[in-house]
C-alpha cells in the first residue's frame, strides 16, 4: 500500500513513503517491563526494509540499550514520567519536549502506549499534523476504584483523544470490546492483539534449585513471587496483607520490580513481622532464571491490560494467581488456567493462593493447561505482520483525513 500525507493540514508540500522507509515514532511513559517491554517488541518486529522506528521514552528507563543492541533510534525524554496524570495540561514542559522531538522527526506514524504517554503524545502529533496516530490501550486510565467524578473525567478527557487517534490497538478483547462501548474507539478502528513475550524457558528441578539459590530462598521453602512495580496500580500493599494473612512462616514472596511505593511497601512488610519472608527485589533483568524459583505465580493488580507478566509465568509452567480485571480473565480461567481473586480485597487473594500452595496437583493441572493454551496464542511472529497490517490502515486513514481537511482549508 502507498501511502502519501501532507506535512500538515493546508499545506502544499506532500511526504509520500513510497520509495522510502516509513518514519515510526514509539512513544511510552514507562520503558522498563510491561507495557515498555511491548513497546520495544512492536519496534523490534517491524520489517526493517520497511519501517524506521524511533522510541521516546523517560530517561530512567532500563530497556534502552536493548533497543539500541536492536538498532532502534532511541530518545531519552527528561520531562516526561509514569506518573498517574493523564491530562496534556498537566506538564506543559512535557508536552512541549514530545512535540519538538516529533517535529525534528519528521514521522509519518506516531504510535502512542497507555494513559500519559497517550495523552502527550497524540496531542503532539495532532497539532504537528501530517502523521497518522496509533495508540495502544493498556486497559483505562480510569477505574472502579476512583471516586464517579474521577471516573467521569477520565473517560472524557479518553473520548477527546479518541477523535484525535486513527487506529487503536488494545490488550486482549475485553479492553477492545469496553472501548467501543464506552465510545473511546470507533468499532471499524480497533484490533485486539495479543502480545508476543520474550522467550520463557519451561521450569526443570535444575533451574528451581538454581534459582532459589540466586535468591536465597530455603529449598524446602514455598514460593509466591511476582513480577511488578511497586506502584498503586499494582497494589503491593494488598499482597502484603495476603501473604500475612496466610500465618505461613514457611512461605516466602518475592517481588520483583521498584517504584514509587517501596517506602510504603517497607514499612508495612516490617509491621506485619514479614521482613526475613516479603523480598523486594528491585529491578532485575534476569526475571526468567527467577520464575523456576516460584511456586505459584501472583499479580495483585486493580487494573490492567492483559500483563505479560502473567503470560510469562504460565509459559514457565508457574500456576497463577490474578485479580479478575480488565483483560486478565482471558487468559486466567477459573480453575483451568489458573485463580481469578477480587481486586482490593487481600482475604480473596490470600484463599486462591492458600488454595493453589496446599493442592499442588491440581495447580500443575492448572499450570499445564495454561502453558499449552498460551502456546497456542502467543506466537512472536504474528506480532510483525498484525502491527504492519494496522500502521498500513493507519496511514490509510490518515490521509483520507488530512485530504480532506485540505480540501476544506
Amino acid at each position: 500500500m502507498t501511502s502519501t500525507l501532507t506535512s500538515r493540514p493546508g499545506a502544499a508540500s506532500v511526504r509520500s513513503t513510497a520509495r522510502r522507509r516509513i518514519r515510526v515514532a514509539h512513544i511510552n511513559a514507562n520503558f522498563t517491563a510491561g507495557s515498555g517491554g511491548i513497546t520495544l517488541r512492536e519496534a523490534l518486529a517491524l520489517d526493517p526494509d520497511r519501517y524506521s522506528s524511533t522510541i521516546l521514552a523517560p530517561e530512567d528507563g532500563t530497556l534502552f540499550d536493548r533497543a539500541e543492541a536492536g538498532g532502534i533510534e532511541v530518545v531519552r525524554l527528561r520531562r516526561m514520567s509514569g506518573g498517574r496524570r493523564v491530562y496534556p495540561w498537566a506538564d506543559v514542559d512535557a508536552l512541549k519536549e514530545v512535540s519538538s522531538h516529533l517535529a525534528a522527526g519528521k514521522f509519518d506514524l506516531v504510535h502512542t502506549h497507555a494513559g500519559r504517554a497517550g495523552a502527550f503524545g497524540r496531542v503532539a502529533a495532532h497539532r504537528l499534523g501530517g502523521c497518522a496516530i496509533v495508540h495502544t490501550l493498556h486497559g483505562f486510565p480510569f477505574n472502579e476504584f476512583q471516586s464517579p467524578a474521577t471516573r467521569l473525567v477520565l473517560r472524557s478527557v479518553e473520548r477527546r483523544l479518541g477523535r484525535l487517534t486513527h487506529y487503536f490497538l488494545t490488550d486482549g478483547t475485553f479492553v477492545a470490546s469496553e472501548a467501543v462501548r464506552l465510545k473511546i474507539a470507533p468499532p471499524d478502528r480497533v484490533r485486539a492483539v495479543i502480545s508476543s513475550i520474550d522467550g520463557v524457558p519451561p521450569a526443570s528441578q535444575e533451574g528451581r534449585a538454581e534459582a532459589r539459590r540466586l535468591l536465597g530462598i530455603p529449598e524446602d521453602a514455598q514460593v509466591i513471587g511476582t513480577t511488578a512495580r511497586l506502584a498503586d496500580q499494582k497494589a503491593p500493599l494488598d499482597m502484603v496483607k495476603a501473604v500475612a494473612l496466610l500465618r505461613r512462616p514457611d512461605v516466602y514472596m518475592a517481588w520483583v520490580g521498584d517504584g514509587v511505593l517501596r517506602p510504603q511497601t517497607e514499612r508495612m512488610i516490617e509491621r506485619e513481622g514479614l521482613t526475613e519472608r516479603f523480598l523486594l527485589l528491585g529491578n532485575r533483568d534476569d526475571v526468567p532464571d527467577l520464575l523456576p524459583a516460584f511456586d505459584v505465580f501472583a499479580m495483585s493488580s486493580l487494573w490492567e491490560g492483559l500483563p505479560c507478566s502473567v503470560v510469562e509465568a504460565m509459559t514457565c509452567g508457574i500456576p497463577v494467581v490474578a485479580t479478575a480485571v480488565n483483560s486478565v480473565p482471558e487468559v486466567v480461567i477459573p480453575g483451568e488456567t489458573g485463580l481469578l481473586a477480587r481486586p482490593a480485597d487481600p482475604e480473596s487473594l490470600r484463599t486462591a493462593l492458600a488454595y493453589l500452595l496446599d493442592h499442588p496437583s491440581d495447580a500443575a493441572r492448572m499450570a499445564e493447561n495454561a502453558r499449552v493454551r498460551i502456546g497456542a496464542q502467543f506466537r512472536p511472529e504474528r506480532l510483525g505482520p498484525e502491527l504492519m497490517a494496522v500502521y498500513e490502515t493507519a496511514l490509510s486513514f490518515a490521509a483520507v483525513q488530512i485530504g480532506r481537511e485540505a480540501a476544506a482549508a
